[in-house]
């Protein structure tokens, strides 16, 4: 499953991703130093996405809830609520590895017209993890799960966490375009 992904745009680029929504991106105090990360892996600081008071909130958290064998960066959405705890993970990228032995194939996948994947999470105190779901056709060549993209028409609901959440389903053929890296 997911175990690393990439949050390369600056925050101008953010600003406008959600201005384009008429979703209002904020935070609290001085501008975030958004430097462009090829390589986000579990328990490192990564940006996230919650909802208040109509806008989208940019804060920092730790990915990956404390687990008995390790952090808990994925969790499976299949036939679940969320009613509260509810985060969008702004992802430029995901990677994905393939293969039995070191070193794996590893992908790229990316959206396929070059905008923000908004990647559905959950936190729990201070850290966050990203949901799963089945995998659509982009992905199902190369892993039995894939993380949970929100269609841009969804991100203001799933953030809303007084409205019940959008529909969870696997990333439509042509969302994703992929590179193999190695």
């Amino acid at each position: 499953m997911c175990n690393e992904y990439a949050q390369e745009r600056s925050l101008d680029e953010l600003l406008k991703e959600f201005g384009q929504l008429q979703l209002p991106l904020t935070w609290d105090g001085g501008a975030p130093n958004m430097e462009p990360r090829a390589s986000i892996r579990p328990t490192d600081p990564s940006y996230i996405v919650t909802g208040r008071d109509g806008a989208a909130v940019l804060s920092q958290l730790r990915w990956g809830f404390p687990g008995p064998r390790g952090p808990i960066i994925n969790f499976r959405s299949d036939g679940r609520r969320f009613p509260n705890g509810r985060c969008l993970v702004p992802v430029d990228a995901f990677y994905e590895f393939t293969g039995a032995k070191a070193p794996k194939s590893k992908w790229r996948f990316s959206a396929a017209d070059d905008s923000v994947l908004g990647v559905a999470g959950l936190i729990r105190d201070d850290r966050f993890t990203l949901l799963t779901c089945p995998p659509g056709p982009d992905i199902a060549p190369y892993h039995d799960r894939q993380i949970v993209i929100l269609p841009r028409a969804h991100w203001a609901a799933w953030l809303d966490t007084g409205q019940p959440s959008p529909p969870i389903s696997p990333a439509p053929s042509g969302t994703l375009k992929v590179v193999q890296v190695r």
